[in-house]
Order: C-alpha cells, then sequence, then structure tokens
C-alpha cells in the first residue's frame, strides 16, 4: 500500500475545508493505505505565538482528528514535537539544502514581507517539512496549491541525498485533495477558507456551535443576480454554498443547483447539511474531551511507535553521510 502523510498546524482553528480536504480522506484512506497523521505542533513556532495556546490548540487538534475518525490502529497517530528524530533529520537535511532553496518559497516570501522582524526558523521549516515527510519514507503528501512547492522542495532534496550518498530516502508527490477541499470563505468566496485568515463570518469551524454555524451560512456572501447556478467564476458566492452542500450530502454541485429557486432557500440547506455532517464529531469529542487519560495513551504510543520507524531512518541517513555510528 501506498505510505500517506497528513500533517495539522495547531494554528487557527480547524474549519469545514480542512475537514474535507484533509480530515476525510484520511479517514477512507486508512483502509488502503498505510497513513501517517501528525499535528505538526513545532511548526506552530515560526511565528510570535502564545505557549499555552499551542499547547491548547495541539491538544484540540489531537482530539478532533480521533472524533472525527482517525483510528491509531489503523493509521500512525503522533504529535511532532514528540518524535525528536523530526528535528534531527531537519538538520542532516539543511546539510544538503541550498539557501537559495529555502529563501525562495512562496509563504517565506509573503509572511516576511508583512514583518520587520522573521525568526530563522521561518526560513528553515519549509526543511522541517521535508524532514516530517522523508522520515517515513512517504510516497503520496496530499496539499493544496499552497503547499505543492513545500513537497517539490522535498523531493528535490531527496533526489539530491540520494544521488550524492547513496539510496536512502523514497521520493515523495503532491497528490490533489479532493474537489471539496476548494472551500471558500463565507465572507469572501474568491479566497480559500482558512484557518489562519478567515474571519468569524467567512469560516465554518468545526467546532463551532449549531446556531454560530446556521448564522455563518446565512450571512454567506452570495451574488448579484438571483438564479441559483453552479458557475465559480460568474457566481462565487452560490457556487461555493453549491460545493459545500455537495460535500455534506455527495451530490453533484451541478443537480444540487436545480432544486432550488431562491438564495435563502440553498442558504437553509446548506446550514441543515453543514450541521448534521458536524454533529457525530461534535458529540464524539465532547466524550473524548472527558478521557485524558485515553488520549495521553495513545499520543503516547504514537510516539512509541514512529520513533522506531523514525529512529531506523536516522540511523541511515547519518551513515549515508559518513558520521560514526553511537
Amino acid at each position: 500500500m501506498p505510505r500517506r502523510l497528513t500533517g495539522f498546524t495547531p494554528s487557527g482553528e480547524l474549519h469545514l475545508g480542512n475537514y474535507f480536504g484533509a480530515i476525510q480522506p484520511i479517514i477512507t484512506s486508512q483502509a488502503t493505505a498505510d497513513t501517517v497523521v501528525f499535528v505538526s505542533d513545532l511548526h506552530a513556532l515560526t511565528l510570535e505565538h502564545d505557549r499555552a495556546e499551542v499547547r491548547r490548540r495541539t491538544l484540540e487538534f489531537v482530539v478532533l482528528l480521533l472524533a472525527a475518525g482517525a483510528d491509531p490502529d489503523k493509521c500512525l497517530f503522533l504529535v511532532q514535537s514528540h518524535v525528536p528524530e523530526h528535528t534531527e533529520l531537519h538538520y542532516l537535511l539543511e546539510c544538503v539544502t541550498g539557501y537559495g532553496e529555502a529563501q525562495r518559497m512562496i509563504q517565506f516570501k509573503e509572511k516576511t514581507a508583512r514583518q520587520q522582524q522573521v525568526r530563522v526558523s521561518l526560513l528553515t521549516y519549509p526543511i522541517l517539512m521535508a524532514a516530517d515527510i522523508l522520515l517515513y519514507d512517504t510516497d503520496e503528501v496530499p496539499v493544496g496549491v499552497d503547499q505543492r512547492q513545500h513537497v517539490e522542495l522535498a523531493r528535490d532534496v531527496a533526489l539530491r541525498f540520494n544521488a550524492r550518498y547513496g539510496p536512502t530516502f523514497t521520493v515523495p508527490r503532491a497528490v490533489n485533495p479532493p474537489m471539496a477541499a476548494r472551500i471558500m470563505d463565507l465572507a469572501s468566496p474568491t479566497g480559500k477558507m482558512s484557518k489562519s485568515t478567515s474571519s468569524a463570518a467567512g469560516a465554518l469551524r468545526l467546532l463551532d456551535e449549531p446556531e454560530v454555524l446556521r448564522r455563518t451560512v446565512m450571512r454567506a456572501v452570495t451574488d448579484a443576480g438571483t438564479d441559483v447556478v453552479y458557475d465559480a467564476e460568474r457566481s462565487p458566492g452560490v457556487a461555493n454554498l453549491l460545493t459545500i452542500l455537495a460535500a455534506c450530502t455527495g451530490q453533484e454541485p451541478t443537480r444540487l443547483a436545480q432544486e432550488f429557486h431562491r438564495y435563502s432557500e440553498l442558504k437553509q440547506a446548506v446550514a441543515d447539511a453543514v450541521i448534521a455532517t458536524l454533529a457525530p464529531v461534535q458529540r464524539r469529542y465532547l466524550e473524548l474531551a472527558d478521557e485524558p487519560a485515553y488520549i495521553q495513551s495513545v499520543v503516547r504510543a504514537g510516539a512509541a511507535r514512529a520513533r522506531e520507524r523514525a529512529g531506523e531512518k536516522v540511523r541511515v541517513a547519518k551513515s549515508a553521510l559518513g558520521l560514526l555510528p553511537a
């Protein structure tokens, strides 16, 4: 089976786009792929942060992923900072990565343009991301357009390392997430729903109360016309609502468009579908939140399993580079 890896950085709040674009594919792939799921808490440190908030969100993400159906018996489930091999391989890969390669990363350019003081980790975290991927001999990394460049860096580093020091790493490939991953911001439907940039008016967060979810949908930006049509270019607001409804119901958005004559009817149906989709996740989240001992045991067991696999990969990489065995 192909090995597939997905990470979630605990900055911002997980939303419906994350659910359909990243979480649901994990659940469906657990039976058909060797799946690695991790909370990438080290990546949350690249910008100014509240340490208590990072800790709280890391735990929240762990519980949410489990509540959504990530099964630690069917996938490798871990918290990144609990497996020190991630940072150890990070440094080894820095030794075969050019400064220019890291500096060319789009997100580094965008974030440094908005900040006067920039942390070194903002420059080097794509190499840590490459370590995350290469550490587990990952075959496939599901990513959106904004992250494909990072997977390409991991590919370049793996190919260079293998060519210079001998076969060591599996060369990963980026795979496209499903269409539903392109769920857009409800307040600004030309931009993707985001953990970090979407406002409260534009995001459907997984732990939002039903009345909050309904209010957000009912206030969603639509379009100047009155016809309910699926046309992402001319009617992005309506197309986004139809995409959400399609993701929740498993139907085609073009066919769904034929069922509605008014925007208000469509919004009502979308709100109902979103609430029904998230209800079991939210119930399970509350149950798991009351079982801290179980959550701790899952995280510890995942770290132990990950260290067995990752430790061997680091030993091979160190040997290839010429370092003495311990």
